[in-house]
């Protein structure tokens, strides 16, 4: 069983090369794509450069300044035309997707790729069609903002009452989906209305949900962390209009 890891990243220097070397660490069947959604801070200049060395047949180049090496042999990089955002990104990762799973892994360091086993497991074991890895099952993380943790479980909270789940974390970005499912859904959000997007659309047609305890070391925004109150907002609006509009 090949897997699919799609990457969406915008504005994410500082940890795309960590990112990566992380996901290649793992031993799971895989290809990796990523997709550069109008990066401004010298992301894409990165992505371009490691495209390029590919290009010129480099199996492998170095990276983090030198401090380990990178090897390019099963990533595929995708740049978008405009900033899209990451449903728009996570869009065209899908269309491009050929492994059996396609599973969603954000380009900061908030989401371990160790726990790729057991998002996977579920999917192995034919007992799953979609997996959700959830931060609020007792898996160990980095104690940080409150209020943050309070309205992901009231969004949470308000979208199974639309779809009839019982999630713990809407919200999270670690996603895995039998690539049939996934890529018999359209999607329309183009930034942080795709989690509850996908979960009315999943809910609706009745594929078999798992949820899974993972790790997570959540970011301040002095390190980069880019969702604010208003995307909260935007999200509450999706919930609405994806379950009771569409």
């Amino acid at each position: 069983m090949k897997v699919s890891v799609v990457i969406p990243v915008y504005n994410e220097r500082a940890f795309i090369e960590e990112v990566l070397v992380r996901v290649q660490a793992t031993s799971v069947p895989k290809e990796i794509l990523v997709i550069d959604d109008k990066s401004s801070d010298g992301t894409r200049a990165l992505l371009e450069d490691l495209d390029k060395a590919q290009s010129e047949g480099k199996r492998e180049v170095e990276v983090q300044n030198g401090k380990t090496r990178l090897s390019l042999e099963n990533i595929r990089f995708l740049f978008q035309p405009v900033n899209g955002g990451k449903g728009a990104a996570l869009r065209r990762g899908f269309e491009a997707a050929t492994g059996d799973v396609i599973l969603v892994q954000d380009a900061d360091l908030e989401y371990d790729p160790k726990d790729y086993d057991k998002l996977l497991e579920p999917i192995c074991d034919g007992r799953a069609d979609v997996v959700y890895g959830s931060r609020f099952l007792g898996g160990p993380q980095r104690v940080h903002f409150f209020w943050h943790y309070v309205g992901n479980k009231f969004l949470t909270l308000l979208s199974d009452i639309f779809t009839n789940l019982n999630l713990t974390d809407m919200e999270t970005c670690y996603k895995v989906f039998r690539r049939e499912v996934i890529q018999g859904i359209k999607l329309e959000s183009d930034r942080f209305g795709f989690e509850p997007e996908v979960t009315a659309k999943i809910a609706k047609g009745n594929w078999r949900i798992y949820e899974v305890a993972i790790s997570y070391a959540g970011r301040s925004y002095a390190e980069g962390k880019k969702i604010t109150w208003k995307d909260g907002f935007s999200t509450l609006w999706c919930i609405l209009r994806y379950n009771l509009f569409s």
